[in-house]
């Protein structure tokens, strides 16, 4: 397939990236859709503005919902969505989270919800921001990305220990037919077609792996939707399947969000809102069963 931006094993300079961001143009409302949910929030959560993105400081606020009875004895679990903005099920998962069990937990853990890191992505439905930089391979210090600068940024304001961080994704037919191939257009390298998985699993870090804690979460996720299988090759996405729906990144050499915190536990869902099995509200519910499942785990298995 060849991308009809640049050229075939050239990388893109600015006039490049200029197209590119022409072709680009907002498809839902983040007002809408995010916004106008996590306002009532404050309700039950500590609201904070932790910036705003430069591309439309009006139009991108960048807002956390925080435990309003954060002590400091407690264990602290941070959860992030929307890091990709193509990937909807993630913020709507986070939001539901926060809409409807979180506050069960916040007696006994601190919670940090962002929900909508990368809003620019969610409005024009992309895996980029206007710069033509993914977010999430761009958790680290002097990071090109706003987006992964400033919710970096939040956290680490907070000098804390974190127990836990889930991260929301999704895996769309979108990853082979538009997202992948502009990468290999935008670096000058060539596109590999992977096998997209068909149903939910996780990413564990391979530098702290908890092969429990994942067992976890997708035991909680398989009440609600099925368990993506292997490839013929015995892979998910190209990653060795190191126990059923789990595969394993070493995410801060990667620059993933999932590396980014000193968290003991860390896991990034990926939910496959393509299947003739799911529909967004499965998608979204998975999201949620995920946090619990996992949430569940910690309380009865650490201190």
């Amino acid at each position: 397939m060849t991308y009809p931006i640049g050229k075939p094993g050239t990388p893109w300079g600015n006039e490049e990236k200029q197209h590119w961001l022409q072709q680009q143009h907002v498809q839902r409302s983040y007002q809408t859709e995010v916004l106008d949910k996590i306002m009532p929030l404050s309700e039950r959560f500590e609201l904070i503005q932790y910036g705003a993105l430069p591309y439309d400081e009006i139009k991108y606020p960048l807002y956390a919902l925080k435990s309003f009875d954060w002590q400091l004895d407690r264990p602290n679990v941070l959860v992030t969505g929307g890091v990709h903005g193509y990937e909807t099920s993630g913020v709507q998962g986070a939001i539901r989270f926060a809409e409807t069990v979180a506050l069960d937990y916040t007696n006994r853990i601190n919670l940090l919800i962002a929900p909508c890191i990368s809003p620019w992505g969610y409005e024009t439905i992309n895996r980029w921001n206007p710069d033509a930089v993914d977010p999430n391979r761009s958790f680290t210090d002097n990071s090109l990305s706003a987006e992964a600068r400033m919710v970096m940024q939040l956290v680490r304001q907070l000098d804390v220990q974190w127990l836990a961080h889930f991260d929301l994704h999704e895996t769309t037919d979108t990853d082979n037919s538009e997202f992948r191939p502009a990468l290999a257009a935008r670096d000058g390298t060539t596109h590999d077609n992977w096998n997209i998985p068909d149903g939910f699993y996780t990413v564990d870090d391979s530098t702290r792996s908890q092969p429990d804690f994942q067992r976890a979460v997708i035991e909680s996720v398989g009440k609600v939707t099925h368990i993506a299988p292997p490839d013929e090759h015995g892979k998910i996405i190209g990653a060795d399947v190191t126990q059923p729906g789990v595969i394993n990144y070493d995410k801060r050499s990667l620059k993933l969000c999932g590396g980014f915190t000193n968290a003991e536990y860390v896991t990034t869902t990926e939910v496959y809102p393509d299947s003739p099995s799911a529909t967004p509200e499965i998608c979204i519910d998975a999201q949620v069963a995920a946090i619990v499942g996992g949430l569940q785990y910690l309380l009865a298995n650490t201190k």
